[in-house]
């Protein structure tokens, strides 16, 4: 078999451990957050500062029992949590989280697959999350399920356009839909969230209303819809929700820093001279340093749940149609007159 496809499935099968990895314990991490807010201690029964929780909650999950209520459509309401799932861990697969390694001999990329399109990638198949959400509260035969899932359409399509529109500037400036080209190019220039802080504003706002979190978490809102779209989900069924949604916040963050933060570059300290004649030590420079820029953001999500309120729906929906829409529209026009005016753009 052809070595180079070999490495490709390799990479396939790290990163899809990795995310999983990380989502079971950002379930630990979002815990002792809150716990560290509210004055508690969280989770400290299952192992060492209770490091073992999350593997004892997925087996609680896989022994419950996986209840379907007689009226759901349960063919769909099997698969609505699948379609969470699939689309969360498909997007990281063109989210470069290094430079290049050399491994037996071959200088190896540090992405699953490195698309013409990446973007356009990410947007494509991330929109498709919002079908699993419908198709849960829809299947479900519940109203608070049914008013969940349509509160999730709305919402992210909503955002989903401020969210498209925000990196618009970005893609005029460097030049390129690929994200190695983006990450690439502020190696060579200024991050972009020096740059371009609106673009950055605007796509965190939006990032936080894609995945759900707070103070954008609508379609769940205990209070008035007791769960939302899974409302009637059990065992692994319930845990997939969530896990989708973890899957999602990992894929933010790490977009997050792809786009604005330099992806894996650390300026100063990756050009000192002792990595000139050490390729896999600056390799493991960018892996690290990218895994803890992804790691800051994910801490960030978990505090701004813990620490601020939910909108009230008309406001979610104002915000997103009459604030990020136009502040989107006129942050491409004004970046646009800039790289007309002053020649920017490209590779330049």
């Amino acid at each position: 078999m052809n070595p180079a496809l070999w490495i490709t499935l390799g990479k396939i099968l790290v990163v899809f451990a990795l995310t999983l990895g990380t989502v079971a314990y950002m379930t630990l991490a979002e815990r002792k957050v809150s716990a560290i807010i509210q004055w508690r201690k969280g989770p400290n029964r299952v192992g060492i500062w209770g490091l073992l929780q999350p593997i004892a909650d997925g087996l609680k999950f896989v022994f419950k029992e996986d209840y379907v209520p007689q009226t759901a459509n349960k063919a769909l309401h099997a698969l609505a949590p699948m379609l969470t799932m699939a689309p969360a861990l498909m997007t990281f697969a063109v989210v470069p989280f290094g430079s290049t390694l050399p491994i037996f001999g071959m200088e190896v990329k540090m992405i699953v697959a490195d698309l013409s399109i990446g973007i356009l990638f990410i947007f494509a198949i991330a929109s498709l999350g919002v079908y699993g959400l419908a198709v849960g509260g829809w299947s479900s035969n519940n109203k608070y399920s049914l008013l969940g899932g349509l509160r999730s359409s709305a919402q992210m399509i909503s955002y989903e356009i401020s969210m498209g529109l925000s990196v618009i500037p970005i893609i005029m400036m460097s030049g390129t839909l690929m994200l190695t080209g983006i990450v690439d190019w502020q190696g060579n220039h200024l991050w972009f969230v020096i740059t371009q802080p609106l673009s950055f504003l605007l796509f965190v706002i939006s990032s936080f209303a894609e995945t759900n979190r707070l103070p954008f978490d609508l379609p769940e809102a205990e209070p008035e819809l007791v769960g939302g779209f899974h409302t009637e989900y059990s065992s692994m069924k319930f845990a997939s929700f969530f896990l989708g949604e973890y899957a999602n916040m990992i894929t933010a963050s790490a977009l997050i820093v792809t786009l604005f933060f330099g992806g894996y570059h650390l300026p100063f300290i990756e050009n000192l001279a002792f990595f000139d004649n050490h390729g896999f030590m600056l390799g493991m420079l960018h892996v690290i340093t990218f895994m803890a820029k992804t790691a800051v953001w994910l801490f960030i999500f978990i505090w701004v749940r813990w620490s601020l309120p939910r909108f009230r729906y008309d406001q979610l929906m104002g915000l997103g149609w009459k604030v990020l829409l136009p502040l989107s529209l006129v942050n491409i026009l004004i970046y646009g007159i800039i790289i007309l005016g002053f020649g920017l753009g490209g590779t330049s």
